[in-house]
């Protein structure tokens, strides 16, 4: 895959993945505060939660380009920082803007900075230079001595290999004859014969 082809398919990740995070937070965290209130557990509430880690992990991926992870920290920044700037201004931007179902949800993350954090998050992890290089396998050289029919692993029939005490010998020898001594295979040394002498 070519580096842009990888980011844009990070542009449509990061644009349509940060909304689905941001929808299935705020109505997992406000499904399950309410039934809190109630002494019950609200199981849809609970998996609304874990999809939203599940989309969020994604959006983060180092597989991904870091193009998503950028455009998904850029929004929830300005998501988290709209319930103090709305302190701020003294304008209430929630009521006019936010469901009443999302309500509860949203002021629970949003005034507590969690928001922040995901888009602080978010944004540190597209800043380093590592993801924005495209991704490349590494070119394999032969290195000194070596062919690049053994660095394939081909090695064939008669191939010269080595053992632990230097090269084996399954066909003529590299030295010459005059290298090496007589053979010495089924003889019998004198000494062994020679009677001894008794003085």
């Amino acid at each position: 895959m070519s580096n842009g082809v990888r980011h844009v398919l990070g542009v449509v990740a990061g644009v349509l993945l940060p909304p689905l995070v941001a929808v299935a937070l705020v109505y997992g965290v406000g499904e399950v505060s309410l039934s809190i209130q109630n002494f019950l557990v609200s199981w849809t509430g609970l998996a609304a939660i874990v999809v939203a880690g599940v989309l969020l992990a994604l959006l983060s991926s180092s597989r991904l380009s870091p193009v998503a992870s950028l455009l998904g920290g850029i929004g929830f920044t300005l998501l988290g920082l709209l319930p103090f700037a709305e302190i701020l201004s003294g304008s209430s931007v929630i009521s006019r803007f936010v469901p009443g179902w999302m309500r509860s949800g949203y002021l629970t993350l949003g005034y507590t900075g969690v928001f922040l954090v995901l888009g602080v998050l978010l944004l540190v992890a597209s800043a380093f230079p590592s993801r924005w290089r495209s991704r490349r396998p590494p070119v394999v050289t032969p290195g000194h001595g070596t062919s690049a029919y053994e660095m394939s692993g081909h090695e064939g029939y008669g191939a010269p290999s080595h053992g632990a005490y230097g090269p084996s010998s399954y066909g003529p020898s590299s030295q010459g004859p005059s290298s090496q001594g007589p053979s010495s295979y089924g003889q019998v040394s004198d000494d062994v014969t020679r009677p001894m002498h008794r003085e």
